[in-house]
């Protein structure tokens, strides 16, 4: 054999052996498994997002029918448990003084000059009612617990609803007779868990529901109320001292946060229910 003919046969066999290499080299697994991890965690998420976004939407959808306006002024009468009683605005007591409330928690009349701040304010400790009813007369709604019976995560679900929120405040109240109760001017509403749906349709249909508070447009910003050391709130049955559910002061106007309301909106609700 020439040395021509052995170059070229020797060029062959390599041609050959480098063939064989390309074609026995492994396919990149852990790339691929890579990559399929990647899009199931991408599906995973983008999945849980739109379920996420699905809830929120079903969620405000199932709430508009709780929505007040002209035609339904306090939809709350369609809330079973809902408790309404009527109560004279305006009527203030000194810091000192102690109302003889007619409810439990309370939820309308004589109340201190000065409201408890109620900006989505979440209070660690019992504040006194004289000033926790106040904000009612704004349009707040108050999100009273009993500390024995919510904590943890019911306690964060009622929190969620609270904090940050306008026309808001949540707190303990010992003794409570349900673990959990809702306040608004002139309505109650006392529910067992965290859970119930009531909660929300309460919030709903009576926060700065201007059909249903008296002092439409006050604010619930407030200098006067100190938020880290507020009012203690008082577990011992008041005196015979105590100013009645008719009694208190008028002392006239109060500061507002936002132009009056229309015309055509009562001052408050004038019916008892259960």
């Amino acid at each position: 054999m020439t040395s021509g003919k052995k170059t070229k046969a020797a060029r062959s066999s390599v041609a050959a052996a480098r063939s064989s290499v390309v074609a026995k080299k492994p396919k990149p697994w852990g790339t691929i498994i890579a990559v399929v991890a990647v899009l199931a965690l991408a599906g995973t998420v983008f999945g849980y997002a739109y379920s996420q976004i699905a809830d929120r939407n079903a969620k405000e959808q199932a709430l508009a029918k709780w929505n007040p306006s002209e035609e339904n002024k306090d939809p709350s009468d369609q809330i079973p448990g809902v408790v309404k009683v009527e109560y004279e605005a305006s009527k203030h007591v000194d810091p000192t003084q102690r109302v003889a409330y007619d409810q439990s928690p309370p939820f309308g009349g004589p109340h201190d000059n000065v409201w408890a701040d109620c900006t989505g304010t979440v209070y660690d400790k019992a504040v006194r009612n004289e000033n926790m009813v106040h904000p009612l007369e704004h349009g707040a709604v108050w999100i009273a617990y009993n500390p024995d019976q919510v904590t943890g995560e019911a306690l964060d679900k009622l929190k969620a609803r609270a904090e940050g929120q306008p026309f808001t405040m949540l707190s303990p109240y010992p003794g409570l007779d349900k673990p959990i109760s809702l306040q608004s001017w002139g309505h109650q509403l006392k529910v067992e868990t965290a859970d119930d749906e009531r909660i929300d349709q309460f919030i709903q249909s009576l926060r700065r529901n201007q059909y249903t508070y008296p002092e439409v447009g006050a604010t619930c910003d407030t200098t006067q109320f100190d938020v880290t050391n507020p009012p203690p709130f008082v577990a011992e049955a008041p005196g015979a001292d105590a100013v009645p559910m008719d009694g208190g002061t008028t002392d006239g106007a109060e500061p507002t946060g936002a132009p009056p309301a229309a015309t055509d909106a009562p001052a408050a609700t004038t019916t008892a229910s259960s």
